[in-house]
């Protein structure tokens, strides 16, 4: 779980050392421009925009009885972090499974791309899409 915050926190943490040191040296202005960029950069790549997860057996599972798509994604990635911003309310009609934190899922998402942990791979009736259009995807939920 600590793994999907390290981005975030990162960021946070070396906006803020910055932005300390401009602060510092007089430069309160700049300090509050770049606190303005890092935390929204924090923000997008935390956990705390996209849906909560669940495992890819238990996505699956579900989509085989609401055939909904299932999103296979990673922190940090900023076509993911596309995909989810363009859905808007949308997204949360998906089932949403974070690579980092299931092994399998992970290798799902590599069988599909040739050997690659390529996302955002979309699974929609069993064949997954690689990198859809946002649009495309809306389609699929309606």
């Amino acid at each position: 779980m600590m793994r999907v915050w390290i981005l975030p926190l990162l960021l946070m943490f070396c906006g803020s050392t910055v932005a300390i040191g401009l602060v510092r040296s007089g430069n309160p202005a700049m300090a509050v421009a770049l606190l303005a960029v890092f935390l929204p950069l924090a923000v997008v790549n935390s956990p705390l925009i996209f849906p909560g997860s669940v495992g890819a057996e238990e996505a699956q599972r579900r989509s085989a009885v609401d055939g909904r798509p299932v999103v296979f994604w990673r922190p940090g990635c900023k076509y993911c972090i596309r995909l989810r911003i363009g859905l808007g309310r949308g997204a949360r009609r998906l089932h949403w499974v974070d690579i980092w934190r299931d092994p399998a899922a992970a290798a799902a998402v590599r069988a599909a791309n040739d050997g690659n942990e390529t996302v955002p791979t979309v699974v929609v009736a069993g064949r997954p899409y690689t990198n859809p259009d946002v649009e495309w995807v809306r389609g699929q939920l309606s």
